[in-house]
């Protein structure tokens, strides 16, 4: 996993112990998912080097590092830390299973105490933290208000809450071929992020955002066709 991430571009930074991590992930023939996830190491992340935040523009957290010990303290830490040094965070609310275990009013709180710049999910996650219903702000929402809220819905509209500007309201374009849901979430975080570094425009954000989603609906596995 290391040498192929290596091989992509990426400064690849770990830690090893314990047993690597294993998602069983069933497609249906819709190209929806099932996930039977074994976390492994992934728990065991312990204290990160302040080395590892030199450099960074912005630090992308998945909710799932706050579930478990102890690398939910210690990405905590880290999220203070990269604060302080004007680092942009984002944080991916990650699924309703993980939310349910961790409970909405601790996730919430810890949401709070973070105030993450942009807090990203898919409809039933922002519905169910109360941030986003109906494309409209939730009661949950100003709880949180230094922090830019984008929910996903699919091939409908893209919902961005709590900006500068107010609502804002993006299409998405059709996508034909559509063969593996699988990582098109995690896809539309990283074209939406790395769009708005270059951009700072929320609408911008979002096209990049779905076009880079859009290449890995077309491709099996959590994948980009070469």
């Amino acid at each position: 996993m290391v040498n192929g991430l290596t091989a992509d571009g990426i400064d690849v930074r770990v830690q090893r112990r314990g047993t690597t991590g294993t998602i069983v992930i069933l497609i249906d023939q819709d190209g929806e998912r099932t996930m039977l996830p074994y976390r492994g190491a992934a728990t065991l992340l312990d204290e990160v080097p302040d080395e590892w935040l030199e450099g960074l523009e912005l630090l992308h957290i998945p909710a799932y590092t706050f579930k478990g010990e102890p690398v939910g303290d210690s990405v905590t830490k880290l999220i203070l830390r990269a604060r302080q040094k004007g680092i942009l965070v984002s944080i991916d609310a990650s699924s309703t299973g993980m939310l349910t275990h961790y409970g909405v009013d601790k996730f919430l709180r810890l949401m709070q105490e973070l105030q993450p710049n942009f807090l990203i999910g898919n409809q039933s996650e922002s519905e169910f933290l109360g941030l986003c219903i109906d494309g409209e702000a939730g009661p949950a929402l100003s709880l949180l208000p230094d922090t830019i809220v984008v929910t996903k819905a699919g091939a409908d509209p893209t919902v961005v809450l709590g900006s500068p500007t107010g609502k804002l309201t993006v299409t998405v374009p059709p996508v034909t071929g559509v063969r593996d849901l699988t990582g098109a979430g995690d896809a539309f975080a990283a074209g939406f992020l790395s769009t708005f570094l270059a951009t700072r425009d929320l609408k911008s954000a979002c096209v990049g955002g779905h076009s880079s989603a859009a290449r890995v609906l077309c491709s099996p596995g959590a994948s980009m066709p070469v």
